[in-house]
């Protein structure tokens, strides 16, 4: 579960420095964007990052991730929320929520963090932490899985689902680098089960052995990997391609194939 004082708290210091995955973000959005045949005039986002996002797209209404959604039903052709989702303790109600405030044959893009993010450093954390103290502690918050994502939008109402990735792989002089680096993103352990007191710095230097025992680069700097999930779905219309009814196929798919058909033995 997630602790929305601390995320609110975290996002409030994020610099422009940490913005380089939003400026990913921000491609992606518009490649998806650019692959539809379709013009969107009352368009809509969703983030925890209003000013970036409102200076990306100033014609959007912008609306906080918040677990309730300050939009309106049916008012919008373009829905998209951008880099909040792993963070939702209720992400099947966020996707309602951006379905119901689009128009028939509207469109939801959702970008946000998957479950291979920070991997590397998830699994040196652990191994560490375990090692020094005997315990462990809840540090990366968990995130989706791709084949699970295509359920989640259609348990949310949308037709047409898809769900692909982009994973993005950046270097790290060391551990505490890319703690900076998380610090800036405003995207630090936000868990409501963290650990409410000190880490031991010798956790974190066991860490660092071991993430550059198994994670570097060749450069000697230390791999990190940020996975970007991007789910599409429209909201649903007549107008949309329907499946057709079992066993109403006017063809056989052996004649279009050009293929005999052979009967399966028992």
């Amino acid at each position: 579960m997630t602790d929305p004082a601390a995320l609110q708290h975290h996002r409030a210091r994020a610099t422009a420095a940490g913005f380089f995955l939003h400026d990913a973000a921000a491609d992606e959005l518009q490649d998806r964007l650019d692959m539809v045949n379709k013009s969107f005039t009352q368009p809509a986002i969703v983030t925890g990052f209003s000013d970036y996002w409102a200076a990306q797209h100033p014609t959007a209404k912008i609306a906080s991730d918040s677990e309730t959604l300050r939009l309106s039903p049916d008012s919008h052709d373009l829905v998209a929320h951008v880099m909040g989702l792993h963070w939702s303790n209720d992400p099947v109600g966020q996707l309602i929520q951006c379905r119901r405030a689009l128009r028939p044959d509207g469109l939801f893009i959702g970008i946000s963090f998957g479950g291979d993010t920070l991997q590397e450093l998830r699994r040196a954390l652990a191994e560490a932490e375990i090692a020094v103290t005997g315990g462990l502690s809840p540090r990366i918050a968990p995130m989706p899985e791709l084949r699970d994502l295509g359920g989640l939008l259609q348990r949310a109402g949308f037709a047409l689902p898809v769900a692909d990735t982009a994973l993005i792989k950046v270097e790290y002089r060391d551990i505490w680098h890319l703690m900076h680096d998380l610090r800036a993103m405003g995207e630090t352990n936000a868990l409501s089960a963290r650990l409410r007191r000190p880490t031991r710095r010798a956790v974190f230097e066991k860490a660092q052995k071991l993430y550059a025992e198994h994670f570097a680069a060749p450069s000697g700097r230390l791999k990190a990997s940020f996975e970007l999930q991007v789910l599409t779905g429209w909201a649903p219309d007549a107008s949309q391609p329907q499946p057709l009814r079992p066993g109403s196929a006017q063809q056989r798919l052996a004649d279009a194939l050009g293929s005999a058909e052979k009967p399966l033995h028992d």
